[in-house]
């Protein structure tokens, strides 16, 4: 890999379209019409960022709380929390869950895995 930021820049720029995938634990229940707010697009900071797919896993009555999968491409700075945050939701637990073609599986925050030759390739063919 390089530390020149070349091969970040293609993953992370907006202008890529590179998608990436979250799971947010929010604290309140979502409801249907939260949702399709979402997939309409949040204005953050005078831009419209809409997701590439919402979608719903739980909620739990008992703690207050929703289990979201939100795909998005822009990448901006804390975007999903704002999205969220635009419609009263407070994000508790933000875990990216895939770059790309890329899973990260069970990975906890700093860790990390090697890519295997094809994975490589596909990235510097992107």
């Amino acid at each position: 890999m390089t530390n020149d930021g070349e091969l970040a820049n293609k993953i992370m720029h907006p202008s890529n379209e590179i998608e990436k995938e979250y799971i947010a634990k929010v604290v309140g229940i979502i409801k249907g019409e939260d949702i399709r707010e979402l997939k309409k697009g949040i204005t953050i900071d005078g831009i419209r960022c809409i997701p590439k797919r919402v979608k719903l896993r739980k909620f739990d009555r008992r703690t207050n709380s929703s289990i979201v999968e939100i795909v998005i491409s822009e990448g901006k700075n804390h975007e999903v929390k704002k999205m969220f945050e635009n419609l009263g939701f407070e994000v508790e637990k933000l875990k990216r869950e895939r770059i790309g073609f890329l899973y990260l599986g069970n990975l906890n925050s700093g860790e990390y895995r090697k890519l295997n030759p094809k994975e490589i390739k596909q990235l510097l063919n992107l």
